[in-house]
């Protein structure tokens, strides 16, 4: 898809998104949370704003987004 749209100048990139939404249901379902076991929505909204304003000359075609915890 990415080497389709590029010649008209549009951005497609993968994002992984892989981990809990810290959103009120979630904390219903798992009290026990931490706020360093989820991901922020606005962190996500941030994420995004950055993969439709980088410079064209370093684009990113894939990104995972993770909590800082998440042991590898």
């Amino acid at each position: 898809m990415a080497r389709d749209l590029h010649p008209q100048g549009i951005h497609v990139a993968y994002v992984n998104v892989d981990g809990g939404v810290d959103m009120p249901f979630l904390r219903n379902l798992r009290p026990e949370a931490k706020d360093e076991d989820l991901l922020k929505p606005s962190a996500i909204a941030d994420a995004f704003w950055y993969l439709a304003h980088q410079d064209r000359s370093a684009w990113t075609h894939e990104l995972d987004l993770r909590p800082f915890k998440e042991k590898f």
